[in-house]
């Protein structure tokens, strides 16, 4: 059992966890449309090897503040970073999963690394989804979004249900039990609907080309080859391929939730990386 700090920060309306403790902080960013608490596997996994883990749920989803506006990735990277200031994190690892490697990106765009040892990505939107004239390996067509924000407006449930189940799905074989898909339906549905549409597109249309430019710390991309939501040829391959030195390391046969579903293998990737770096 881990001890927790609970809170919400002054300077961002998030919602933080925090085992405590005097190990290297590693800071843990959840996709869409979940919360912190989909780190299940991996926190007591790395307080056991004498890390600090910190997850925090992003505005507007879990436990954190739902508010109107600021769900672009500007705002986003801004409450990560008042997240590190607020408990003066330093040599501190990001693992961004999914969405959440956006804002590991665009963090180090608007703030640099001075706080940060290291980072990883994990089935990791950068980095650019939408298919464009200048973007043609871009995973994301228009009208595949345009679909998915139709369904998320016209059908909150049965979206969520058939998003979550192909979540952890390859080929329509779902690769968890039905108590953990479960779980993760009831993270999104704590979502707030505005927040989720409005994150919905930022994911889908945010460019993080540039952004990579900035990565020079070690950083490990940890990618599914199965992956249907965010398919490691379009999103991991291209963020390995962009920052020089970068590892990856593919899970054969992982869906998009990988730190779930492949947990044992998805901790010794990332335990295996802290170790080395």
């Amino acid at each position: 059992m881990t001890q927790e700090h609970h809170g919400v920060l002054d300077t961002a309306p998030v919602h933080v966890d925090d085992t405590g403790g005097t190990g290297r902080p590693v800071v843990l960013i959840h996709g869409w449309p979940l919360s912190g608490e989909s780190w299940g596997e991996q926190v007591d996994a790395l307080v056991a090897e004498g890390y600090r883990v910190i997850t925090y749920d992003r505005r507007g989803f879990g436990r954190s503040e739902k508010p109107e506006s600021g769900y672009e990735y500007d705002t986003l990277a801004d409450d990560l970073a008042a997240v590190l200031e607020a408990r003066d994190l330093t040599d501190a690892t990001l693992i961004g999963f999914s969405m959440g490697g956006g804002e590991v990106a665009r963090y180090i765009a608007r703030h640099g690394q001075d706080r940060l040892r290291s980072i990883v990505f994990a089935a990791a939107v950068p980095p650019y989804l939408a298919q464009t004239e200048d973007n043609p390996e871009g995973p994301l067509d228009a009208d595949s979004a345009a679909s998915m924000r139709q369904g998320l407006e016209n059908d909150r449930d049965g979206f969520f249900d058939q998003f979550i189940t192909d979540f952890f799905s390859v080929d329509g074989d779902i690769k968890v039990s039905e108590e953990q898909r479960q779980a993760a339906l009831r993270l999104a549905h704590q979502s707030d609907q505005r927040a989720a549409l409005l994150c919905m597109d930022a994911f889908a249309g945010t460019d993080f080309r540039e952004d990579l430019r900035h990565v020079s710390v070690p950083t490990l991309v940890v990618h599914g080859n199965s992956d249907a939501t965010v398919p490691l040829e379009g999103s991991g391959q291209r963020t390995h391929e962009a920052i020089s030195d970068s590892v990856l390391h593919v899970i054969e046969g992982g869906p998009h939730g990988i730190n779930t579903s492949h947990a044992t293998e998805f901790n010794r990737a990332v335990l295996d990386f802290l170790d080395a770096n």
